[in-house]
């Protein structure tokens, strides 16, 4: 009886909170320390471009971050990315940012203050005056993955650029690359 309390209780499960940006337990595939590495890479390299600097110690321009394309073949939320480096962003009071993600909420809901009767004029949001970006934040991750019998390779690649929207012209880019290799075990585990 004591030996199989003991058999089971050596086969269950440990659970433990960790911290957020604490290194994870590696694997081959795409994981919470790729995206803090990537962010704080990213949001680092844009804010510490010379033009840029210059441009943020002026004033603090308006910027849209567009979704980040995943080309890998992992199902890779690249929101979290774009979240990421956008909530660092604006955290470091150098950008202000529009939420593409939300204009037909937006316009909804200045339809119901200008158009239903219900709202106060005088309180109303009054259409044609939000404010325009002038950046536009893209990127995409990339992979390539190669496998032996008792290799595989990833290799990930994150291209992240800021473009002045009136004039096209990039104003910076990055990357940021991570390889991650897994050998088999002799015993193929």
């Amino acid at each position: 009886m004591v030996a199989s309390l003991l058999l089971l209780q050596g086969c269950a499960t440990k659970v433990a909170y960790q911290g957020a940006t604490d290194v994870e337990t590696t694997s081959i595939d795409f994981g919470s320390t790729d995206l803090q590495q990537i962010a704080v890479k990213m949001v680092d390299s844009v804010l510490s471009f010379p033009p840029i600097v210059q441009v943020t110690n002026e004033r603090r321009p308006v910027m849209f971050v567009d979704k980040i394309k995943n080309k890998t073949t992992e199902h890779i939320d690249t929101e979290s990315i774009t979240d990421t480096i956008s909530t660092r962003i604006l955290r470091s009071g150098k950008f202000r940012f529009v939420d593409m993600d939300k204009i037909a909420e937006v316009s909804q809901q200045m339809d119901f203050q200008n158009k239903s009767g219900m709202v106060n004029q005088n309180t109303a949001a009054q259409i044609g005056r939000q404010i325009g970006a002038e950046y536009m934040m893209y990127g995409n991750l990339s992979s390539i993955v190669k496998k032996t019998k008792k290799v595989k390779d990833v290799y990930y690649k994150f291209t992240l650029k800021m473009m002045h929207l009136e004039s096209g012209i990039i104003e910076w880019s990055d990357e940021k690359e991570i390889r991650k290799t897994r050998e088999k075990s002799m015993f193929g585990m």
